[in-house]
């Protein structure tokens, strides 16, 4: 099969394996990569260098032809002193034979077929010496086969090591180290800036001659052989790996004919451009979709009325097996049912259900009583928003107010100044800061924990059950429910403390606080320049419209049950992904193997 059959027959498979990530790239959309394009590209690399893109020609002057005259010229450089000896390296090994070779090909060191020079390291003295200042490339300049060459620094060199620690043009650039795929990564200098030089941690490979092919060297030393040999021969500490210049001399590097490498490397070029071809159209693909999306979602919560909303909800669900087809688009569609949840649009109401502005009147009652019991500061008068203070609509029979009026208690942890990390204990009585915080649940830190006498002098920051913590610096908004395991734990100096009626549904002030219009309310209210940092008064005067107790019981079991769902749709599509990815990877695997 061609790499042109190859690609059109499984294009389905190259395009729909894709799989999530933290960051973003080129082609992948900011969220996901397409890692079947990834695998298709790494199949093409390994097809090319062993010699199985493009049919060998039997007109072709032999490799050995090509190698002879090689040895001839370096042996003429070395006999005028113009290549440094450096001591001979043993015979290749047939364990060092990386593959069976086509014929025609042959193996050699990379030190057999270039001229290999480490380069300037910083610092070097140059005192009393005529100098030159040049720019000079460092291992974050050089990606496999690309060049970045966005920040280019400077070094002082002196002046009769200028022309050693040069690169020309045709040059390769080889990495000493870093992280483990640093190691060996090879880019070709193209001259555009000149003259430049190369520090220490990054090798320069200049030809032998001037009709071998760079393109050729460089496509290898990027391929998976060349990586598993730095991998192997490296010098590896902790996360970081390097190999030396030894090492690199050692590598093996296949030779075919000189006009078949011609021929690879433009097939190369030709399909890793229809790879760039497909990445953008799954790109943009996903892009669009993703546009549709948020265009559809978006009119849910738009919606003027429940028939509107209706109305709208069937649109979506006519095609929501198009829609909803990434782990992305559920997260989305979660976020929507939160803000459905909260202007009451997802349970029907009850006229049964005490009308919410004799909640809210209960709620002040209980906090005057508190308020006399000296446990509480006195509320304030009972606050009715108008329509202009409104952040979102919400059902007629529901009121709106602050979030002062609506909680019984707001109040900070302890200054900054009256805990120290010398202060920290194993085993104590836990603090919870916003780290702490994940997904409405409180996070044990044994290591972040103060001892007894520390805990009874903070004992007024302690919380109780049904308590919500609430972080107000960094991620503000992020909420936790105190439970009966946390009671009696210190609240941290980078968290609020919220207390409620008995009656009002946490889970309902973790949907609320959980909403795209409320993390905005407070993001873009915050104060503070290094790091985001809500204070009392914003909090305070925050709009929340509030239903009657059960009906936010009922809003919160609904909310639950869809979240279950989307949660099961999102395993789903995570197994089909995994399955996607899984056969790209078979399909690689049986195409190097025919």
């Amino acid at each position: 099969m061609s790499a042109r059959e190859l690609i059109s027959e499984h294009l389905d498979l190259w395009t729909g394996a894709v799989t999530k990530r933290s960051s973003s790239g080129r082609g992948n959309n900011g969220k996901v990569e397409l890692t079947g394009v990834k695998k298709l590209r790494e199949l093409i690399l390994q097809l090319a260098v062993t010699g199985k893109l493009v049919e060998q020609d039997a007109s072709d002057e032999p490799a050995t032809a090509l190698m002879k005259r090689i040895q001839d010229k370096k042996t003429q450089l070395s006999q005028s002193l113009k290549q440094r000896k450096a001591k001979p390296l043993p015979p290749i090994s047939e364990s060092e034979v990386p593959f069976s070779l086509p014929s025609d090909w042959v193996l050699s060191r990379l030190d057999d077929i270039t001229d290999i020079q480490g380069g300037i390291a910083k610092g070097k003295k140059v005192a009393g010496k005529k100098t030159r200042t040049l720019p000079y490339l460092r291992v974050a300049n050089v990606q496999r086969s690309s060049l970045d060459l966005s920040e280019i620094k400077e070094i002082e060199i002196a002046e009769e090591d200028v022309e050693r620690y040069l690169v020309r043009q045709r040059d390769l650039l080889i990495t000493e180290g870093g992280d483990w795929d640093k190691v060996g990564r090879t880019a070709i200098w193209d001259g555009s800036l000149e003259p430049m030089a190369h520090q220490n941690h990054v090798f320069r490979a200049r030809l032998i001659l001037g009709e071998q092919n760079e393109r050729w060297l460089e496509r290898y030393l990027n391929s998976r052989f060349a990586r598993d040999y730095f991998a192997g021969s490296s010098k590896q500490t902790t996360n970081l790996a390097s190999i030396n210049k030894t090492q690199l001399r050692s590598c093996t590097v296949p030779i075919p004919p000189l006009e078949e490498q011609g021929r690879i490397v433009q097939k190369v070029d030709e399909l890793m451009a229809l790879c760039d071809r497909l990445e953008q159209q799954t790109s943009d693909q996903l892009e669009a979709h993703e546009t549709l999306v948020d265009t559809l979602l978006g009119t849910l919560t738009q919606s003027a009325n429940a028939t509107e909303l209706a109305d709208n909800w069937a649109r979506l669900a006519a095609h929501f097996d198009t829609l909803f087809t990434t782990g992305q688009s559920i997260d989305k569609l979660k976020q929507i049912i939160v803000q459905l949840a909260v202007m009451g649009r997802l349970v029907e109401q009850d006229a049964g259900d005490e009308p919410a502005i004799d909640f809210l009147t209960k709620i002040r009652k209980r906090k005057t009583t508190l308020a006399n019991d000296k446990r509480t500061k006195r509320p304030r008068e009972l606050v009715q928003l108008d329509d202009s203070q409104h952040s979102y609509p919400a059902p007629a029979h529901w009121v709106w107010t602050t979030f002062q009026i609506l909680a019984d208690d707001i109040s900070t942890g302890p200054f900054g100044s009256m805990i120290h990390k010398h202060d920290y204990v194993d085993g104590g009585t836990p603090l919870i800061n916003p780290s702490h915080m994940v997904k409405g649940h409180i996070k044990e830190d044994s290591s972040v924990s103060i001892p007894p006498a520390k805990a009874e002098e903070l004992s007024s920051y302690k919380l109780s059950t049904g308590d919500i913590v609430m972080a107000r610096r960094g991620e503000v908004g992020r909420c936790a429910i105190v439970t009966e395991r946390e009671a009696g734990w210190i609240c941290g100096t980078g968290s609020f403390v919220l207390r409620f009626h008995p009656d009002l549904s946490r889970q309902f002030i973790l949907l609320l606080f959980s909403t795209d219009t409320v993390r905005n309310y407070l993001t873009g209210n915050s104060v503070g320049t290094t790091m985001t940092n809500l204070n009392h008064g914003i909090l305070k005067k925050m709009p929340v419209a509030l239903p009657s107790a059960k009906e936010q019981h009922r809003i919160v079991q609904k909310v639950d049950e869809l979240m279950a769902l989307c949660d099961q749709l999102k395993e789903r599509l995570n197994q089909a992904s995994e399955a996607r990815c899984q056969l790209a990877e078979a399909v690689v695997e049986g195409a190097l193997t025919e």
